[in-house]
């Protein structure tokens, strides 16, 4: 028996035995964080090389944890929970904003930065691209500041064809001025409270915010300039630090 639509022909047997190569809402997988001693470096090459060659639609990630005291398994004082936020914000910045997995990490920056999410470290570290012009810079230059989303950076290039933007417009965009503030301009000036472009300011401002750590009464706050913490330091700080609620945010809208 043939059906015909179109001037397509096939077979009744043709149409039962196609099969897709996907299920209809895209493939997905999960990576468990923690468990083995890989860099987040490896990680993030394995999920890009998930969605460029294997077009997955997500990759999921879970910090692991011990759920019993077998001696074959690995024992962590802690989940390593903002780790995990780490990297799905990284995540979303492969997807969506046009980062490369080698833009963000390489071999002697194996390891996301505690404090900063991924977009805002690497800012600080590739300097020689900001200020960024908010009224004349084009899409994909505005997806690479901290606090400008994929939503805000499209409400921009359409806002700025009727007028020129200023630092109220933007908050009224949805843009995250206490981070876009020390990478942007408008109409070729700074946000107001800001009297020089340069790493320690920026840094300083950026990194001197209180953290709840595992306890509601313990903060900490911490310099990029402070000595730099080995990669067994790096876990342990992982393990202790929780994600922030904007931590928590950035990783569910991917507004970053």
């Amino acid at each position: 028996m043939k059906y015909i639509s179109q001037n397509i022909a096939f077979s009744k047997q043709e149409i039962s035995t196609a099969k897709p190569k996907f299920v209809p809402a895209g493939q997905t997988t999960q990576l468990i964080v923690g468990a083995t001693p890989e860099t987040d470096l490896k990680i993030m090459k394995l999920s890009e090389g998930l969605y460029q060659t294997l077009h997955l639609k997500r990759v999921y990630y879970s910090a692991y944890i011990s759920i019993n005291e077998d001696t074959n398994l690995p024992t962590l004082a802690s989940p390593p929970l903002l780790r995990e936020n780490r990297l799905y914000q990284a995540d979303w910045l492969i997807r969506y904003y046009g980062f490369q997995i080698d833009d963000l990490l390489d071999e002697s920056h194996p390891n996301f930065h505690t404090l900063l999410d991924p977009k805002c470290d690497w800012a600080l570290r590739h300097l020689e691209h900001f200020p960024v012009e908010i009224n004349q810079a084009d899409y994909a230059t505005l997806l690479k500041v901290p606090g400008i989303g994929v939503i805000s950076a499209k409400r921009i290039i359409t806002a700025r064809r009727e007028f020129n933007l200023t630092f109220e417009n933007l908050k009224k965009l949805g843009i995250v001025l206490k981070r876009a503030r020390y990478f942007i301009t408008c109409n070729g000036s700074y946000f107001d409270p800001i009297k020089s472009f340069n790493q320690k300011f920026i840094s300083e401002n950026l990194l001197f915010l209180e953290r709840v750590s595992t306890t509601p009464s313990s903060y900490v706050q911490t310099s990029l300039f402070d000595t730099l913490p080995s990669i067994q330091e790096k876990a342990t700080l992982f393990d202790t630090l929780l994600p922030t609620k904007e931590d928590k945010q950035k990783c569910l809208t991917g507004m970053l």
